[in-house]
């Protein structure tokens, strides 16, 4: 970790106080960035190579509305084949280099019966279904606690502030459980059934481990998730990675209005 932050800090002055974690179709956001710099995930010593696709792989550093961020375009998943240890590693040389704040977003399918696609969703709690923990194994005391609490992963503060955000711009913003699940695979009808009885609202893979780290660390968590595709299990139709994207790709911009709100509002 040691040597990716100074690797980073050898291309940018950036102390960033926010980062963002961008999710498969939502690479746009990174382009509002202002005064940035661009490291290509490579060149970062212990960081891993996106393999999904839209995930560019690049960690850029600058401001939105006047406050310094880092945004990751990309993030890994379990189902790549990383370690939960892997996947979760940006977020710790983040909190190194500074930043208080993890904003993560990310694509989902939706199990709310009356919730549609393109829906923007806060994120109010999650369900870990991975099967896996990143802080398995000897704790590193200097960063956080043996056994974190996490009551309220999703830090109430922040989520007023996006609906607040969204009430402003007239965005419809729903709110409800994240269940994050290995993959790669869709679920099964009976899967949705059982996750919806178990109290999601929204299935994905991925989000849950980087939350878990960052309050692990003390920072403060938004979430944010755009439902792509419709998971009731009676009334389920096959979907594909390109209507995912599709879908992802035009639900963008209330994404980007609610962060960028939220970044502005900040304490």
């Amino acid at each position: 970790m040691a040597e990716a932050v100074r690797a980073i800090k050898s291309r940018t002055a950036i102390v960033p106080e926010v980062a963002v974690i961008l999710g498969t179709g939502l690479g746009a956001l990174a382009d509002e960035v202002q005064g940035e710099a661009t490291i290509a995930y490579p060149d970062i010593p212990g960081f891993p190579t996106p393999t999904v696709e839209t995930h560019a792989g690049r960690l850029r550093f600058g401001t939105i509305a006047k406050r310094r961020v880092a945004i990751m375009q990309g993030r890994f998943h379990r189902y790549e084949g990383y370690t939960l240890q892997q996947v979760v590693f940006p977020v710790r040389v983040l909190r190194a280099l500074g930043a208080q704040t993890l904003i993560v977003s990310n694509v989902s399918g939706g199990m709310h019966p009356l919730w549609s696609t393109g829906d923007l969703v806060l994120l109010s709690d999650h369900i870990n279904m991975l099967g896996d923990n990143p802080l398995v194994g000897p704790n590193v005391d200097a960063e956080g606690p043996r056994f974190p609490d996490m009551s309220s992963a999703y830090d109430p503060a922040l989520r007023q502030l996006a609906r607040d955000v969204a009430i402003e711009h007239k965005i419809v913003l729903r709110e409800g459980v994240y269940v994050a699940v290995p993959g790669p695979n869709l679920e099964t009808r009976a899967e949705y059934r059982m996750l919806r009885a178990m109290g999601a609202d929204l299935v994905g893979m991925s989000t849950v481990p980087e939350v878990i780290t960052a309050i692990h660390q003390g920072m403060r968590v938004l979430g944010l998730s755009i439902i792509t595709d419709n998971c009731l299990p009676d009334a389920l139709e096959p979907t594909s990675v390109e209507q995912i994207i599709a879908v992802a790709r035009g639900a963008e911009p209330k994404l980007a209005t609610v962060v960028r709100g939220v970044v502005e509002r900040l304490a």
